[in-house]
């Protein structure tokens, strides 16, 4: 017995196919409906930026820090020592950030007191060497708080030299990175929770 095969048609298969996607998760070229745009929250879901640890042993100095990734944060301790560079800091590889429709950085952070430093780089250099731009934040002792960076805060530096210029290009960003270098000896841990670009008011 022949039996009659019905045959959807394709533009409602089509349509019943993309029904069946799942959507992604909010990465780090989507914005939520606040207006913010997630760059990491260190969960399985976000993007990998690929942090590595640089600290001022590469030019002779004594300080000592690492990090750590687990239930959606980031760890970064370790001690400073003011005898050499003074300095700890972990940066992401290279990337490519338009964040010109957005105002600055907004940071969850857990701290111990101290002052860190967040710090961006663009394609911007000064003598043939690549600039990059430092914004200082303070922390509160064991609890949490949201940190808000507007770009205009952030001042181009070269190894940790302050320039005239250029101004930071939001539409241009390369690269991240958190550190800590205020001139104090000793241990420090910070927990960094999520990074957002926010928006302008």
């Amino acid at each position: 017995m022949n039996r009659e095969i019905n045959v959807l048609p394709f533009p409602l298969l089509l349509g019943l196919l993309l029904m069946s996607i799942t959507s992604p998760s909010l990465n780090a070229a989507e914005s939520d409906p606040r207006g913010e745009r997630l760059l990491t929250d260190f969960t399985q879901a976000s993007a990998d930026l690929g942090w590595y640890v640089l600290n001022d042993n590469v030019m002779g100095g004594r300080s000592e820090g690492d990090f750590e990734q687990a239930q959606g944060q980031l760890r970064f301790a370790g001690r400073t020592n003011t005898n050499g560079g003074g300095f700890s800091s972990i940066r992401t590889q290279p990337l490519q950030l338009d964040l010109s429709n957005h105002a600055g950085i907004r940071l969850a952070v857990k701290g111990d007191g101290r002052r860190y430093t967040w710090r961006l780089t663009t394609a911007a250099q000064w003598r043939g060497r690549q600039v990059s731009y430092w914004a200082d934040f303070d922390t509160r002792d064991g609890e949490w708080s949201t940190v808000d960076i507007p770009f205009a805060g952030f001042i181009p530096r070269f190894r940790g030299v302050e320039l005239d210029g250029p101004a930071l290009e939001p539409g241009e960003i390369t690269g991240m990175g958190l550190m800590i270098y205020d001139n104090q000896d000793g241990p420090f841990e910070l927990l960094l929770a999520s990074v957002h670009a926010y928006p302008a008011d």
